[in-house]
């Protein structure tokens, strides 16, 4: 789930002035990622992981060449209920132990339009490792007004089936697909 995007907006900025790759680094702060399921048919269930870092590589000259790089603790989901969060941790589901990361590296990145691209990348969840594609939008790019120096924001999304990860359990009442909407800001390394 992993977020994961910003690849896909350096990869659309061909335009702006950058002299050689550049280092940018997530700011946790303002980066999330939210997953929605369908319950039952009742209601879309909802959680979050937030406060994630990462890191991304911009090559101006070749965009498609740029990469990122996420990681964060399972245990950092929230839910908004302690014994849906417990479940979710328990055998049931992820059996998850405080060290255990989920992660996703990108292997490609496909410009697709001004402000859109495909972002493909081996996401690790649960202890098993898929290729999954994200939708990015850039949203915006250029020096950040408080902070006076360059920042960078985009949006993506994808679906992942639960089932391809070993976290199955109830499917199909409870939906296997689980939408991801990610937003993620990012600023130049130090």
């Amino acid at each position: 789930m992993k977020s994961l995007l910003l690849a896909a907006g350096f990869g659309l900025f061909a335009t702006t002035a950058f002299a050689a790759p550049e280092a940018y680094v997530l700011d946790p702060s303002h980066s999330q990622i939210v997953f929605h399921y369908n319950h039952l048919g009742y209601s879309t269930g909802t959680g979050m992981f937030s406060g994630f870092e990462g890191k991304i590589a911009f090559d101006q000259a070749d965009p498609a060449a740029s990469s990122v790089e996420v990681a964060f603790p399972v245990k950092t989901m929230l839910t908004g209920w302690q014994a849906r969060f417990d479940h979710f941790m328990s055998k049931d589901f992820f059996d998850a132990t405080d060290d255990e990361m989920v992660t996703f590296k990108s292997t490609g990145i496909e410009v697709t339009g001004d402000k859109t691209a495909k972002i493909t990348g081996d996401l690790t969840l649960n202890g098993v490792t898929k290729s999954v594609v994200l939708d990015a939008v850039l949203n915006q790019a250029g020096d950040h007004p408080m902070e006076g120096k360059p920042w960078a924001g985009f949006n993506a999304t994808t679906t992942l089936l639960r089932s391809d990860y070993g976290l199955g359990m109830f499917a199909p009442y409870v939906s296997d697909e689980v939408a991801l909407d990610i937003s993620v800001e990012a600023m130049k390394a130090e």
